[in-house]
């Protein structure tokens, strides 16, 4: 069994090298897509450390724009084109941590090889997504670039009627569905589904936060769907209110490694990196037991 996993990035290579350093097993390689408007030099050592490769068709991400999604469908895609034979593809990003050693986690995937796991809302009536529904029912100019754009964005958004969705598919999301972990099976389907369906592409280029519902949307309209699992297996501290997850400092350690979960998110060397050195040892013994 061989495990791809896409690490998200636009900065910090230090933290990107410990946490690969912390995952690091014989049968993981890790992808790095760094965000195109990010100078790539600087991170080009992390491929000394092995099984460590860059994705070539980088994408310019906006937070909240359907940029990101492009970049996960096109490490996706280079992914796929190696020939390698992997059983799941893993999305994180880097300022994501294991909680678990490499080898629980590789256990983690022998168990459960078959299965995909991502994180959904069960109502439609939760906070999540009364605020959701207008994430593409509202014109978003975010992976646009020209003067005025959100003065332009607001006019379109009086003149224009509600937008509705292209395609008749029930929708699925949440705040922790944009960080999953699924099949190659399933994750090829993802990205022959975009590459079918055109026009749903030019009508997700216009909205906001998508990668929190059209991911699990597809798949759950799909033939995969009756191996989703709803629980994506991700620690994220959503408490403050914010529109992104709380800083995980110390204070949040023993919260962190008794939740169960396989990863956590998001840690920022330069704000705490004491946190990171717990969950090492924390790792280190589950090692020694």
């Amino acid at each position: 069994m061989r495990i791809a996993h896409i690490i998200a990035a636009h900065k910090n290579p230090l933290q990107i090298e410990r946490l690969i350093t912390a995952m690091h097993h014989p049968n993981f390689d890790f992808y790095i897509h760094l965000d195109k408007k990010v100078a790539i030099a600087p991170f080009q050592y992390l491929e000394e450390l092995g099984q460590v490769y860059f994705i070539k068709d980088r994408t310019l991400c906006n937070w909240g724009g359907f940029s990101f999604v492009e970049a996960q469908l096109r490490s996706i895609d280079e992914i796929q084109a190696t020939g390698l034979d992997y059983n799941f593809i893993n999305l994180i990003s880097a300022q994501d941590y294991p909680i678990v050693s490499a080898d629980k986690l590789y256990e983690f995937f022998l168990v459960n090889n078959g299965s995909s796991f991502i994180s959904y809302d069960r109502s439609r009536n939760s906070d999540w997504w009364k605020e959701a529904e207008n994430r593409y029912k509202s014109f978003h100019f975010t992976d646009m670039n020209f003067k005025m754009k959100y003065l332009i964005q607001k006019i379109a958004n009086k003149l224009i009627s509600e937008r509705k969705f292209p395609l008749p598919i029930k929708l699925y999301g949440g705040n922790r569905s944009c960080w999953w972990t699924i099949t190659s099976e399933a994750a090829a389907y993802l990205s022959a589904y975009f590459k079918a369906n055109p026009k749903m592409m030019r009508f997700l280029r216009l909205t906001w936060g998508s990668d929190e519902f059209i991911m699990a949307s597809i798949l759950m309209n799909s033939p995969y769907k009756d191996k989703l699992v709803n629980e994506n297996y991700r620690y994220i501290d959503w408490s403050g209110g914010k529109a992104h997850p709380e800083i995980l400092k110390v204070k949040d350690a023993e919260a962190i490694i008794h939740s169960g979960m396989l990863f956590a998110r998001k840690f920022d060397l330069e704000t705490d990196s004491d946190i990171l050195h717990l969950l090492d040892q924390n790792i280190l013994s589950q090692k020694l037991t």
